[in-house]
């Protein structure tokens, strides 16, 4: 068994990526969006079953136009989880919009329904249901759409770790709120380096969000502008790389699950270590996540081992950068224990073998011994 270094995670790009690229530079083209961008955007609604689909810088602006387009105003109030990457509340912030801090469910790690509906005001616009590592609430999706359509508030999906996951009823993750968000950052199932995607059934929402992300104009190519947009385009170089990436997504969907049952059936009985469950009938896990004890004296224990691992997002209540007060004790019992292991697609199950039988030791030694 190879001892070479185990990355948590890694981008896979292959001759394919590299042979679009090499063709698309022979093409006098400009970098800047146009018809292969028009292709991946397509694939990515026919994969969805999404009406349109719009591609962005990234999937923090994703989440920023999806606001904006679907009319939250600074001022508002966005309920937000508070597990999530940092950059579901900046989104929001960035504009002025308020986010609101609630606590998640510990099965799922999604937004905690009950506590959500003590945390509405007379200010609150808007929800933003992160779908974390493909899952969806144990209340259900549809206690979200009620609840937002009982109080008036927009549903918007934060699905960026969620391109190849289902809701029960088959319907794709981010086509139940008004808007779906997706990011193909580095360590997403399918990356274009940077990047994000709306998905939306709303023809008008869609004309908006397109309007936004290229200085409002009325056309493209045209400098007529009669809304106030910006410069969050996309680029041919990205969608090229995306479109082959897309064709290899069926593929990473099923590896996944195959990675996540591995490791469950591998540490089985080891207690120190718990996974989050999974329906894998839909959905997909992105990282491996997990509740660990000690979970500092493992991590050190598998970087000597040469595996790589990363500690899961801490509350965002607590980062210096937001600093407000409050009892968080699901996200906060994540910010102590939670761990990704070793998680891309290209894991081999002797690596995944080599990671659990250094889980177990570690475990072994420390509490065992």
């Amino acid at each position: 068994m190879s001892d070479d270094f185990i990355m948590q995670m890694q981008p896979w790009f292959g001759k394919e990526e590299k042979n679009a690229l090499a063709n698309y530079m022979d093409e006098d083209g400009f970098l800047t969006e146009f018809k292969h961008t028009r292709e991946f955007e397509d694939s990515i609604a026919d994969y969805t079953g999404a009406r349109h689909c719009i591609v962005v810088n990234n999937g923090t602006i994703s989440l920023t136009l999806a606001a904006l387009a679907s009319g939250v105003k600074s001022g508002d109030e966005v309920i937000i989880p508070n597990y999530t990457m940092i950059a579901s509340p900046n989104s929001i912030q960035m504009f002025g919009a308020k986010p609101v801090f609630v606590d998640v469910e510990l099965e799922t790690l999604c937004l905690d329904i009950d506590k959500v509906r003590c945390a509405i005001t007379s200010k609150t616009k808007a929800i933003m249901l992160v779908l974390p590592n493909g899952r969806y609430p144990k209340s259900g999706i549809e206690a979200f759409q009620k609840l937002c359509a009982d109080k008036g508030l927009l549903l918007i999906e934060d699905a960026a770790q969620s391109l190849g996951s289902l809701y029960p009823d088959g319907v794709h993750i981010g086509r139940k709120g008004v808007v779906g968000s997706f990011s193909f950052s580095t360590p997403k199932i399918i990356s274009t380096g940077q990047g994000g995607a709306l998905i939306t059934d709303n023809n008008e929402l869609a004309s908006s969000i397109r309007k936004l992300k290229d200085f409002g104009r009325s056309s493209g190519g045209s400098d007529i502008h009669n809304t106030i947009g910006y410069n969050f385009k996309f680029t041919e170089l990205q969608a090229v790389v995306g479109i082959e990436q897309m064709k290899k997504l069926k593929w990473r969907v099923e590896r996944k699950k195959n990675i996540y049952l591995r490791y469950q059936r591998n540490l089985i009985n080891t207690p120190e270590i718990s996974f989050f469950q999974h329906d894998f009938r839909y959905t997909t896990p992105w990282f491996i996540d997990c509740i660990v004890e000690a979970r500092e004296e493992l991590k050190k224990h598998l970087l000597k081992s040469k595996i790589g691992v990363r500690v899961m997002y801490p509350p965002l209540n607590s980062q210096m950068a937001y600093q407000i007060s409050g009892e968080y004790p699901v996200s906060e019992l994540i910010g102590k224990k939670g761990l990704w292991l070793p998680s891309m697609s290209q894991i081999s199950d002797e690596e995944i073998d080599r990671i659990c039988l250094e889980i177990s030791k570690f475990f072994r030694k420390k509490f065992k011994a």
